[in-house]
């Protein structure tokens, strides 16, 4: 289904079963297993080995989740680590989609919207509104209106690397393997 997003990428496809599949300990919630759930509006419920093959209607969700975290010894593991992590968000919020099924049901598109924005405006309020911390301007500034002493260094605005930080071209490089930078002699 993601042929134009990812088609040299090596890919793998992981299947979610919300009844079957394991979840961390920490977020299981008996009313949220969908083996024990039966909802009172649908009738929908009580998922057993199996319940793909024997229940109508079924939904499918494809998620393209790519991961590039390109530091050497590293890479692997928090590539991995974060799929794992991806994953039991998917699965844990499926399950809890498939278990409130009786309270968003009935919503129109309206209500849902509605719901959407308390919501959100219930998050802001117990966790409050963070501005970005970065913030990147293009706007060059002359030297004399810089705050650090004239001694200091000064961050360029331009993505272009310094001439004198060139990357060697004369031998081949693994995919994973960090960019070395060759500094003039003193």
């Amino acid at each position: 289904i993601f042929d134009k997003e990812a088609k040299d990428l090596e890919r793998e496809v992981c299947f979610i079963d919300i009844a079957s599949d394991e979840i961390p300990e920490r977020y299981y919630k008996e009313s949220e297993d969908p083996k024990y759930f039966k909802s009172q509006k649908t009738g929908r419920g009580q998922l057993k080995e199996g319940w793909r093959e024997t229940h109508q209607p079924i939904m499918c969700s494809y998620k393209l989740v790519t991961v590039k975290f390109e530091v050497w010894g590293l890479q692997t593991r928090v590539e991995q680590f974060v799929h794992k992590v991806v994953r039991d968000i998917l699965l844990i919020g499926h399950r809890q989609a498939f278990a409130w099924v009786d309270e968003w049901y009935d919503m129109t598109m309206d209500e849902v919207r509605e719901f959407e924005r308390a919501t959100q405006e219930a998050t802001n309020k117990k966790i409050g509104i963070f501005p970005p911390a970065i913030s990147i301007s293009n706007i060059s500034m002359p030297s004399s209106t810089r705050s650090a002493p004239s001694s200091a260094p000064s961050t360029p605005l331009s993505t272009d690397a310094p001439e004198f930080l060139t990357v060697p071209k004369d031998r081949p490089r693994k995919k994973s393997a960090p960019e070395t930078l060759t500094l003039p002699d003193p």
